[in-house]
């Protein structure tokens, strides 16, 4: 009987531990302290089983609260369930465990007794055990039967009644160092928990505690056992030394750790070995490295101070230009990286410019163009900086190599330049051409811009085609393959001086056609079309209004004076003038000839000798087509209605046979045309084909405009709504979103193509 009345004491502590924490210490102490079997008080002894009689420890029933896995529902034969049956339909084989690979425990769940009067977690870890590790799946009997064996063992008692010998576990030093290495991150967590102060106030007095760990050595023989006289044949009772017991376990923990101390110092030693064995290494290479580098920098110093030696005006062998370039070469072939840190640019202003200052004294560009382009093509491998090429964004003219073109060369080309005639550009320009892949590109776009270009403006501002004697083509057209588009701004001026003196021309003079002729691949398609139909289109119609057809007695030289001009000039204009100033006049000396009983052979050479004046991109167009096919069909139409007069034998059938023999010519012309065409695409591709259509609205306006004799181009400076607008004939146009606008009255208003082109007619 108890009191359950009393107070229940309790154990204050400011830290508690995980469950995990609990049971590592829990491992710790077991193997730390000597495992010591006891008997467990005779009032917590489990009662025997009532089983029917039928229980022997021979066999397999329960163990330590576990039962079996053989003896597994043996009791059911004294019942008439059918688990059994159920389990074994469920794949369940008797004998083995619960589980699909019979890893189950019956019982896995066990009380532990716990040894004093304390509360929870006085004596150590409340943690059972068995567990589930503890019941492994056995392969044989045997092994079951002596793990059955060895389990039941701890709970009987010595037959001979004498006490138990406690059997100790040891930790060699190899244990120790492992135990060591894994617990090393959890060092610092062990020493906080293990300066905790626990007041224990489960027995009689008051105790405190600096760990947990002194807890559980606590000693276990209950305090309020009572005391009994030693008699004559009375046993001695077992005594507690718990100051011992504490100071030979602190020697052994302080053991411990020197030795674990002593592990990781050695270890910490060999790494430190390993580290400074590699630093040795590479300061080892580092230092050769280092040597090296110094020989290398002294030998550089050396031929340094050797060139400026021989520099001096008193040494007796100086040094020029040639054999600085070879040293130079030595430092960068033999001492590449050294030649590359060092700074070339205060080198070469200290040692080359002088030399170089005197291999140019006396040169002349335009007498000797090609003098120096060797030596200087050797010193621009030398001292260019390829990095500092590689940066657009830098400054080039900080380059040792640009410096050197920009102090030392550029000066006399200044010179050259302010003294010459721009009409004679021969010299000048065979002197850059010789230099162009020799000067930095930023230089001589410099020359061309700053110095070349001034001088051609003044030039052509000054130029009078009607007075000058040389063509302004002959000291214009050289520099194109140097300048190129830097040259539009003078084509402007020069097509303006040109139709200024083409006012008064007539198309008698040849030699209009002299100036113009090399500007025509010059100047861009539209800018010349635009330029011929202002300024040599009237002209020429002109000209052919002054022509008189006569059969009898005809002066071809108007004629020719025009078609002189085909080369120059579209074939869609020349085919306008033809067909407003020549053809209406030629049908008509036609008609009256044939209304007047003509000589039908006649007739028929005089037709096929004005058709052989035109050449066959003419007579392709269709305008031209249409024209003497009309001409035939006056031809035929005449021979046909008289009837009745009298007729040149034959007549008929010549002009039947002239009739077929022409539109068989122009058939066969058309066939021959479109196969040649077919070919073209066939070797360039479906891309020749794809680029030969108009690729906007604006391309498409452009090509009815040639079709139709009617000059389209963009007016210069004008815009209305950011729009560029255009003069197509006489009318003002502009094109937005594939729309064409034309200027009314009052606003702009949309059309259609069709009738742009009926209202530019």
């Amino acid at each position: 009987s108890r009191d359950y009345s009393a107070p229940v004491n309790f154990i204050s502590a400011g830290l508690k531990k995980s469950a995990a924490e609990e049971f590592s210490e829990e491992d710790s102490d077991e193997d730390e302290k000597p495992v010591k079997q006891e008997e467990p008080p005779k009032e917590f002894v489990p009662k025997k089983l009532k089983t029917g009689g039928n229980f022997k420890p021979s066999q397999k029933g329960f163990v330590g609260g576990t039962k079996s896995f053989v003896d597994f529902g043996s009791w059911e034969r004294h019942t008439k369930g059918i688990g059994q049956k159920l389990l074994q339909k469920m794949g369940y084989v008797p004998g083995r465990g619960l589980g699909k690979n019979a890893q189950g425990i019956i019982n896995p769940i066990e009380a532990k007794q716990r040894k004093g009067k304390g509360a929870v977690g006085a004596y150590g870890s409340e943690r059972t055990s068995q567990s589930l590790q503890d019941f492994p799946v056995v392969d044989s009997e045997e092994e079951a039967e002596e793990e059955f064996q060895k389990e039941l063992s701890q709970w009987r008692k010595d037959p001979s009644g004498g006490k138990k010998k406690p059997k100790y576990s040891y930790k060699t030093v190899e244990e120790l160092k492992a135990k060591g290495r894994i617990n090393k991150k959890l060092s610092a967590p062990q020493k906080e928990i293990s300066q905790v102060k626990v007041i224990d106030m489960t027995g009689r007095e008051q105790k405190v505690y600096y760990s947990y760990s002194q807890i559980s050595h606590k000693h276990n023989i209950p305090d309020d056992s009572p005391q009994q006289p030693l008699g004559k044949d009375a046993k001695p009772q077992g005594f507690s030394l718990p100051e011992l017991e504490h100071n030979l376990q602190l020697l052994i923990d302080i053991t411990e750790q020197e030795i674990i101390q002593s592990d990781r110092q050695l270890q910490y030693e060999r790494d430190m070995v390993v580290n400074l064995s590699h630093e040795i290494q590479k300061m080892s290479e580092l230092l050769s490295h280092e040597e090296k580098a110094i020989s290398n920098l002294s030998k550089v110093l050396e031929m340094v101070e050797e060139c400026e030696r021989r520099m001096q005006p008193s040494c007796e062998n100086p040094l020029s230009l040639e054999e600085c370039a070879k040293i130079f070469e030595t430092l960068q072939d033999k001492y590449y990286e050294e030649y590359r840190m060092s700074d070339r640019v205060d080198l070469a202003v200290a040692i080359v410019y002088p030399l170089m200052k005197e291999y140019f004294k006396n040169w002349d560009p335009l007498k000797d163009c090609t003098y120096g382009t060797e030596m200087i093509a050797k010193w621009k491998s030398l001292l260019e900086n390829d990095q500092l090429l590689s940066h657009s964004g830098q400054d080039l003219s900080t380059d040792a190599f640009h410096r050197l073109m920009w102090e030392i060369w550029m000066p006399y080309v200044r010179n050259i330049v302010a003294q010459w005639q721009p009409r004679n550009c021969g010299s000048m320009v065979d002197f850059l051409d010789s230099w162009v892949n020799v000067v930095p590109v930023w230089i001589l776009d410099n020359i061309l811009d700053q110095l070349i270009f001034p001088k051609l403006q003044k030039e052509v501002e000054n130029w009078n085609p009607l007075t000058d004697t040389v063509p302004i083509h002959s000291w214009i057209h050289p520099w194109l393959p140097l300048m190129q588009a830097r040259l539009e701004p003078l084509y402007s001026p020069i097509r303006n001086k040109l139709a200024n003196a083409l006012q008064k021309w007539h198309p008698s003079d040849s030699s209009a056609k002299l100036i113009l002729q090399p500007w025509k691949d010059v100047f861009t398609p539209g800018s010349w079309e635009a330029f011929m139909v202002k300024n040599i289109v009237p002209k020429l119609g002109m000209c052919l209004n002054e022509l008189i057809i006569n059969p009898h007695q005809q002066h071809m030289d108007a004629f020719y004076w025009v078609i002189d001009w085909e080369g120059m000039i579209s074939v869609s204009s020349l085919v306008g003038l033809l067909e407003k100033h020549f053809f209406p006049k030629w049908l008509q000396v036609l008609c009256s000839w044939l209304s007047n009983s003509p000589n039908y052979e006649e007739i028929t050479k005089w037709y096929l000798g004005w058709k052989s004046m035109f050449s066959d991109q003419v007579l392709a167009h269709p305008s031209i087509k249409e024209k003497f096919n009309e001409a035939l069909d006056i031809m035929n139409r005449a021979v046909s209605s008289s009837v009745g007069g009298y007729m040149q034998p034959g007549a008929r059938e010549n002009i039947a046979y002239l009739t077929h023999t022409e539109r068989r010519k122009d058939f066969q012309y058309e066939a021959m045309q479109e196969r040649r065409e077919a070919e073209n695409m066939a070797q360039r591709g479906i891309g020749a084909a794809a680029a030969s259509v108009p690729m906007n609205f604006k391309d498409l306006i452009q090509t009815k405009a040639e079709e139709h004799n009617i000059v389209f181009m963009p007016v210069i400076g004008k815009r209305h709504e950011g729009k560029q607008l255009y003069t197509f004939g006489r009318i003002v146009i502009y094109i937005d979103r594939g729309v064409v606008f034309v200027q009314g009255e009052k606003t702009w208003v949309p059309t259609s193509l069709q009738s742009l082109i009926d209202m530019a007619k």
